[in-house]
């Protein structure tokens, strides 16, 4: 058996126990059409052929990200729910908006992050709901170099039970999407939360995976300054982020 094989079976393990420990039926997880969403739909459905669910959740999205979410669904053959939040989120976004408007309080230039961090967590809420129904964990997709970044919304994408691909860098994810069959289109498309068009994490972070992995792997000369800058930087200011869900051990 590969180290990869056994690092995934030992996941699965750990994710089958974790749900037996919270007396729970099973694991859900978002499915945005990205590639660790994609991991995790894998994994989960490994753990729990019979009972574990993936969530859609189109809010203003590009219609190319739920066509790689279904790729996803269909290439592990794992049950899902196709939801589009896109009224929802946009009716909380301009309730709130209007009110603070009628006290002078709104700020413009707030708006873009407002609405992306409110798409995570009404994606968050949604997920919730769903798994408070079935009586399942959700199940987070962060990997080792968002969590070190903070690159996740608060109370958002961070807002789950498990994180099993918290020990794993970016390159790692890569590695795992291609043992566990995800598909090309996923595996080869640009990392991106989706939170505007032509959003990329990387370009919004200003350096990139590449960089983040050296930096957790301890490889500081084969990264430029300004890069090492970046991180440190991302990583002080994103402290408060970093509160404790359940990671299973480095393997």
């Amino acid at each position: 058996m590969s180290e990869i094989n056994f690092k995934i079976d030992q996941t699965v393990e750990w994710l089958r126990g974790k749900v037996k420990e919270a007396n729970c039926n099973g694991l859900v997880v978002g499915v945005s059409g990205g590639i660790d969403s994609a991991v995790v739909a894998y994994l989960i459905k490994k753990a729990f052929p019979e009972n574990s669910m993936g969530v859609i959740m189109s809010i203003k999205s590009n219609p190319k990200d739920r066509e790689d979410a279904l790729k996803v669904i269909n290439g592990c053959n794992i049950d899902y729910i196709d939801l589009d939040l896109t009224s929802e989120q946009s009716m909380i976004l301009e309730q709130v908006t209007s009110k603070l408007k009628d006290k002078n309080l709104y700020k413009e230039n707030n708006l873009k992050m407002t609405d992306a961090n409110l798409r995570a967590r009404v994606r968050m809420s949604t997920v919730y709901t769903v798994a408070n129904n079935l009586g399942y964990l959700v199940v987070g997709t962060d990997n080792a170099a968002e969590i070190h970044t903070g690159y996740f919304t608060k109370h958002g994408d961070g807002g789950v039970d498990l994180i099993p691909l918290a020990n794993l860098t970016k390159r790692e994810v890569y590695e795992w999407a291609k043992e566990l069959g995800v598909h090309d289109d996923v595996i080869n498309k640009a990392p991106s939360a989706g939170l505007w068009e032509g959003q990329t994490d990387e370009i919004e972070m200003g350096t990139t995976y590449d960089m983040i992995d050296a930096v957790l792997e301890g490889r500081l000369d084969e990264v430029p300054q300004k890069d090492q800058d970046i991180i440190a930087r991302l990583h002080r200011i994103s402290e408060h982020k970093r509160h404790t869900a359940a990671a299973p051990p480095k393997f």
